[in-house]
This record gives C-alpha cells, sequence and structure tokens, in this order.
C-alpha cells in the first residue's frame, strides 16, 4: 500500500471444513477507503459516505514491529498501532457506525514501511506468530470496536508456505472465536508478491471474503483497456474472489490515473465484473474535497446488485 494465548491450531482443518465456497465476483455496492496512515488530521467525518453503499474504512496501519530500536524491528506477531489513534480514537469508531448503518470499519496489518524502513513478514515460528497475532489483534479490534482486517505485508523474509499458514490460520481462528466478520488480502503486480498472496488465496481462500487488488501500482502509462486486462488477469489468479477495482488519490507521476481508473471501472461494471471501488486515501483526498470518494460511491451505488 502507500508507503508509510495460545490457540488450538490442531482444529484449524475442522474449522476450515466448515467455510463456504467463495461466490464468484459480480457487480456490487462496496466501497472502501484506507485511512490514517499520513497523521495530517483527517477523520472519518471529513469524508462522504453514500447511505446506498456498503462503506468500509481501514485503518492504516497496525504492524509487529516496535520502533523502541532503531531502526525498527519485528515482534513476532505483537502488533503495534501506526494510525493516527489520536483523531481515529474508538469513540470516534463507534460515533461514525452508530451516525451511518451502512460504515464497518476494519484495521489493515502490515503496509510498506515503517518509520521509511521497509516492513519485512518476518517470523520466529508459525504457531508462535499465530498465537501472538491472535493474541495482540483480538486485544486491539475490541478495543477499537473494529469489525475486520486486511493483510497488506508487501516485503517477505519467508516463503509462500509459511505466509500462507500464519496468515491463513490467524484469520481463521479470529473468524471462528467471533472476533471479526470479514477480512481482505491487498496484493499488487509483482511477481514475489503475487507469489505468497495467491499461495494463501490457494488454500485459505474460503475465509477471505475481499481482494483488494492494488491496480494503480501498474503505473501512469496503464490506459483503460489494459487496466480493465489487469483486472481479468486477477480473476484467474483468484479464482472465485471477490475483487475490488482501486486507485490512489496521491499526488504522483507513477500511477495509473484517477481518471483512467474510474473508466475501467464503468466498463467493469457494464461487464457485471465490478464488486466494488477502494480508494488509497482519504488522507491524500483530503486536499481534493474528497471529490473521487463522492464520483465513486455515486457510480457503485447505481449499481445492479447481485451479490
Amino acid at each position: 500500500m502507500g508507503s508509510s494465548k495460545l490457540i488450538a491450531v490442531v482444529l484449524l482443518p475442522a474449522l476450515l471444513a466448515f467455510q463456504a465456497p467463495m461466490a464468484t465476483a459480480v457487480n456490487s455496492n462496496l466501497f472502501r477507503d484506507y485511512i490514517g496512515a499520513n497523521f495530517n488530521g483527517v477523520k472519518f467525518t471529513d469524508v462522504p459516505i453514500n447511505p446506498k453503499v456498503r462503506f468500509d474504512f481501514i485503518l492504516a496501519f497496525i504492524i509487529d514491529y516496535t520502533t523502541e530500536t532503531n531502526p525498527p524491528t519485528p515482534t513476532n506477531g505483537k502488533f503495534n498501532i501506526f494510525w493516527q489513534n489520536t483523531v481515529l480514537t474508538p469513540s470516534a469508531v463507534a460515533s461514525i457506525k452508530q451516525s451511518n448503518p451502512n460504515v464497518r470499519v476494519a484495521v489493515s496489518m502490515g503496509g510498506a514501511t515503517v518509520n521509511d524502513r521497509p516492513v519485512f513478514f518476518n517470523i520466529t515460528s508459525v504457531d508462535s506468530w499465530v498465537n501472538n497475532a491472535v493474541e495482540s489483534l483480538t486485544g486491539i479490534i475490541q478495543d477499537n470496536n473494529l469489525d475486520g482486517i486486511d493483510i497488506d505485508y508487501e516485503q517477505f523474509q519467508v516463503d509462500p508456505d509459511t505466509f500462507t499458514e500464519c496468515v491463513g490460520r490467524l484469520i481463521t481462528v479470529l473468524k471462528a472465536k467471533g472476533v471479526i466478520k470479514f477480512a481482505s488480502i491487498a496484493p499488487f503486480g509483482n511477481a514475489e508478491v503475487q507469489r505468497h498472496y495467491m499461495a494463501l488465496w490457494a488454500k485459505y481462500g474460503a475465509v477471505i471474503d475481499y481482494i483488494n487488488f492494488q491496480f494503480y501500482a501498474y503505473g501512469a502509462s496503464t490506459t483503460e483497456a489494459q487496466y480493465v486486462d489487469f483486472f481479468n488477469q486477477q480473476i484467474v489468479n483468484y479464482p472465485g474472489g471477490n475483487i475490488l477495482a482501486s486507485f490512489t488519490t496521491a499526488a504522483t507521476t507513477t500511477s495509473v490515473p484517477v481518471e483512467t481508473a474510474l473508466s475501467a471501472c464503468r466498463t467493469l461494471q457494464k461487464e457485471g465484473k465490478l464488486y466494488g471501488i477502494f480508494i488509497w486515501a482519504a488522507d491524500h483526498s483530503r486536499s481534493q474535497g474528497f471529490k473521487y470518494e463522492t464520483e465513486s460511491q455515486a457510480l457503485l451505488a447505481n449499481a445492479t446488485i447481485s451479490y
């Protein structure tokens, strides 16, 4: 994304056996907006919310790193808060959800950097990471009245099978305990990233609700037709997944232009493939008056819903 106790694991196969297969992505009205990574004071109430869409705020980020060392170091599944929680507080979460019944609030794990250093998925062992992550996430989620999680690790010091077991078990246990209602993943078009997330999807796709694919990472020269082709490639890579289109409102000359992405979204909706849209991020959109949040939600609100 943008730069920035114990559990009975033997029960996991049985838990997975009761998960229903994911439906194929079709038109829907899910809008998602990342928020809180830039520490610029953006509030939930700043962002326009269309009552005709399903709206998820995604807090960015929590990271299993500590900044008590220099440089920051990994903490093996013990997560710390790195979103602007002096503004996006538990009471703010409760208030925005009470005022808007269509709003849920999730938190994203990982991200690209911490204190301008790369964030790596790094563990001591699968069991210890899962145990620590279940405990620390349960506390953060319950303390902040959150509804779900998003997985946004972008750099890895483990192989795809290890990443798969860690994240897949974590989501499975949190859902089984009723701690979260939904989970998403946020891959992008990098070979190493895709190897890890496609392996995760292949084994644990039944517990993953949405795929926040970072299409804007393809580059500024991307055309509408190429964007649609990239989307269709992800339908093949993540079969049966609810794949969201995306763009960034950051000031950049290296990402897919917003208007190109929105044009592709209209095409995808006509083809019955636009499950939803996510934006990175409300922090950037603030200076633009949240124009593209409004436009994206209007598009989704007019969808013929099939979910």
